[in-house]
């Protein structure tokens, strides 16, 4: 028995550490795109399912390094075709908050149903979204691995992106657009400039066309420094009140430290003091519950020590949705991904402290030069907000300017144009050499969780993506009093709405078509029956030898099919005669060959590809108490 047990034991190993290899391989050599595309996903609204690949892709056999995506198909086909990748931040928060609460196609009513986001970014766009660094939601790595660095980060991310393009070549030339939020603004433009210098040596360039930053986390000395200034405009805190008085103290030790250890940090702990006694300082009791201000929507109270932790109410819905077996069936969520999703890492955003990188901003002026960017802010944010991004562009020189100086004109500034969506005052928008910030009112630190379809508009606008040419309905969207300039994306029908309309136009003009030619051929036909009657009427009289004039067509009645006598006495003549004489028309042939050729022309093609026919939470978030 104990010689028996042995060789179960080490037949079981094997197979373990078989499977293990087998695993090991799949992931560092994924194969082919079959393997990530989704089928079902639990709880999807009726009607067809979007076209979604998810999964992981190895990025560090030696650590295990496995970054998870979530990809989805665009909705309508542009004139060019474009993939916009957003991530979270934290660092170590899941981009599955932006895929299920911000702009991804679906949104969660309970931890069990999906209904569909009117604002997706999916509209004209195929959206990727990665949890990255490794650790962070579905993603995984050693525990003893955690990046600690934005270079790490971003070199990772090439590897992940070179893979991800080997597995769907077809999207390895849209134009990119790197978005997010929060600390993203430390990601995104580390992950651009590592495609710039990629693409120096690289023989197929990736098209990096801008980058989109929400409430970014960006210039830490500057972004710092604005959390007292904007206490005091929401009216959290009294200018002048002991209160304020404690906090300016803190406010000087930030200066103090920025003096001492230069700007070129990330992480400085002296300077995110000054956030944590806002929120500690301004504690009050309401209902016999100590309670203190969102730190990610001013207008908004939570219980100490969370103080916007337990925000958006999405979030409960979302955890358990995302810890679901079928879920992680679906989604193709390897098993060595042992614990249960967390929406924020706690140990990837402790190590994580990025203490000898330069902060992005000092990337911005070079990444101007390359492309444009666009800084969002919603300006009930509290942690990144609008007051701090504000400051970072005032300070800021690129492409021969400072802040928002106009391109030629120094020390005149890109006036701020008033935004107004659907007859309501969305926010103001202002640009200069490349660089555009948009302000966006009445909303949180997740602007698309509260606005959707307006950062939507944002992005169709930033892609030039004209929605008035291609079959989607423009959304009624002023700036500075007139509606932005549209740019065409090219003259034929280029979303699937404008070919059904497109083959409908055509339809009715093909038909109106023939009915006129077939107006003209009954014209033909007539005539040439009257002529050939009136031959055949005066041939016979003639070889009859009757005298007579001819009485006009007026004369002549059509009956049946034999001859009949008229009224003065003639002989009608025989419409059988008539009908030999008929030669048969091609015309409806053709027409039959005409529609066939149509629907080829216009068809939209059947399946793409072989897969559908077998196929501790923070957002740039302290530890709050």
């Amino acid at each position: 028995m104990r010689l028996a047990a042995s060789s179960l034991l080490l037949g079981a190993a094997a197979s373990l550490l078989s499977s293990a290899t087998a695993l090991a391989v799949r992931s560092d050599n994924p194969g082919s795109s079959a393997g990530y595309f989704v089928r079902s996903l639990p709880g999807q609204p009726p009607g067809p399912l979007i076209k979604m690949h998810a999964g992981h892709i190895e990025v560090d056999h030696a650590t295990n390094g496995n970054l998870f995506f979530w990809h989805f198909q665009n909705k309508h086909i542009a004139n060019r075709q474009r993939t916009v990748i957003w991530l979270n931040g934290g660092p170590g928060c899941s981009s599955m908050d932006g895929a299920l609460m911000e702009v991804g196609p679906y949104r969660l009513k309970d931890d069990h149903t999906l209904a569909e986001n009117e604002g997706s970014w999916h509209e004209f766009a195929n959206l990727l979204f990665v949890d990255q660094p490794v650790g962070t939601g579905f993603s995984y790595v050693n525990t003893d691995s955690y990046l600690t660095e934005l270079t790490q980060m971003s070199d990772h991310f090439i590897k992940f992106l070179t893979k991800f393009f080997e597995l769907f070549p077809e999207y390895e030339s849209d134009d990119i657009y790197l978005s997010g939020e929060s600390y993203a603004g430390q990601h995104i433009p580390y992950i651009a400039d590592a495609i710039l210098k990629r693409n120096a040596d690289a023989s197929i360039k990736w098209n990096v066309k801008g980058l989109l930053i929400g409430n970014g986390w960006i210039d830490p000395s500057n972004q710092y420094l604005s959390y007292l200034p904007f206490a005091y405009e929401s009216g959290i805190v009294e200018k002048g009140s002991p209160i304020a008085d404690q906090i300016e103290k803190q406010v000087a030790v930030c200066v103090k430290t920025i003096a001492e250890k230069g700007r070129h940090h990330v992480d400085l702990n002296q300077c995110e003091q000054i956030l944590q006694d806002i929120l500690a300082k301004t504690k009050h009791h309401k209902d016999g519950k100590e309670v203190c201000w969102n730190m990610y929507d001013v207008r908004l109270e939570d219980t100490y020590p969370s103080c916007g932790m337990n925000w958006p109410p999405d979030l409960s819905s979302l955890t358990p949705y995302l810890r679901r077996k079928d879920v992680l069936q679906a989604l193709h969520v390897n098993p060595d991904k042992t614990a249960g999703w967390t929406e924020c890492a706690g140990a990837v955003s402790s190590s994580f402290r990025a203490l000898k990188s330069k902060p992005s901003v000092e990337l911005l002026p070079d990444l101007l030069k390359e492309m444009p960017i666009l800084l969002f802010s919603g300006n009930k944010d509290l942690i990144c907000n609008h007051i701090g991004t504000e400051e970072l562009i005032h300070n800021m020189e690129w492409n021969g300017g400072k802040g928002f100086e106009l391109d030629g004109a120094p020390g005149t500034w890109a006036p701020r144009e008033d935004w107004v969506f659907e007859d309501e005052p969305a926010g103001i928008y202002q640009s200069a050499r490349n660089l555009t910030y948009v302000l966006i009112y009445n909303s949180s630190h997740m602007v698309p969780f509260d606005f959707s379809r307006r950062t939507r508009d944002m992005l169709d606008r930033f892609m030039e993506v004209d929605i008035g040419k291609i079959g989607g309905t423009p959304a009624d969207s002023v700036i500075g009093g007139e509606k932005a300039p549209i740019t065409s994306v090219g003259g034929t029908p280029n979303s699937t709405a404008a070919v059904e309309k497109e083959k409908e136009r055509v339809d009715q003009a093909r038909w109106a078509a023939y009915y006129r030619s077939g107006e003209v051929a009954l014209v033909l036909v007539a005539s040439a029956a009257a002529i050939w009657g009136i031959f055949i009427w005066r041939q016979r009289h003639r070889r009859r030898g009757r005298r007579g004039s001819y009485a006009g067509l007026g004369g002549l009645k059509m009956t049946g099919g034999s001859r009949d006598r008229l009224a003065d006495g003639r002989e009608s003549f025989d419409e059988d005669e008539l009908r030999d004489l008929t030669v048969a028309s091609p015309m409806f042939e053709r027409d039959r060959d005409l529609e066939a050729a149509e629907a080829r022309r216009y068809s939209l093609g059947g399946v793409s590809d072989d897969e559908s026919d077998d196929e501790g939470r923070i957002e740039k978030r302290p530890s709050v108490g």
